[in-house]
């Protein structure tokens, strides 16, 4: 899944209970268009041990898949949030074009990837051409046979 939203808390290093690792936490609004104006809420962990650079408000690109967590709140009663676990977190512009600073964000073992550096969609495959399919009194009629050698030596002796 890919959210599209903006920075709405501090970024902070988290360590993991079970395999001691090294994990970066935050959250971000995902606006909306239309009757319900109400933003989503996401949090996001970044499960890459570098920090994402990322601040308030920046506009931000994630790339992992979403749970909801369940937990009882401080009230009290059960409640849930959104959360991605994320393998990358970007920051963008608002034209869909990455940010002009490098470093605004890593993916998992690779180096932070460059300004306007886009991946090439390969071509799709060609389809052969069609046919026109023949038409019903064409398909129905039977078609003639080629005249093999051995029948027209027949024919000849029969015709005597």
């Amino acid at each position: 899944m890919q959210a599209f939203g903006n920075c709405s808390t501090p970024w902070e290093r988290k360590v993991s209970k079970t395999t001691n690792k090294g994990y970066w936490q935050g959250r971000i609004a995902e606006s909306q268009r239309g009757i319900d104006n109400s933003p989503n809420f996401y949090t996001v962990r970044l499960m890459v041990d570098k920090d994402p650079c990322l601040k308030l408000g920046d506009f931000v690109r994630v790339t992992g898949k979403l749970k909801v967590d369940f937990y009882i709140g401080k009230d009290g009663k059960p409640t849930g949030s959104l959360l991605i676990i994320a393998f990358e977190a970007f920051k963008v512009s608002k034209h869909g074009a990455e940010a002009g600073d490098a470093g605004q964000g890593y993916v998992k073992d690779t180096e932070p990837r460059e300004a306007g550096m886009r991946q090439s969609i390969p071509a799709p495959p060609q389809i052969p051409e069609r046919r026109p399919e023949p038409e019903r009194h064409e398909r129905l009629a039977p078609q003639p046979q080629p005249v093999r050698e051995q029948d027209e030596m027949r024919m000849f002796e029969w015709t005597d």
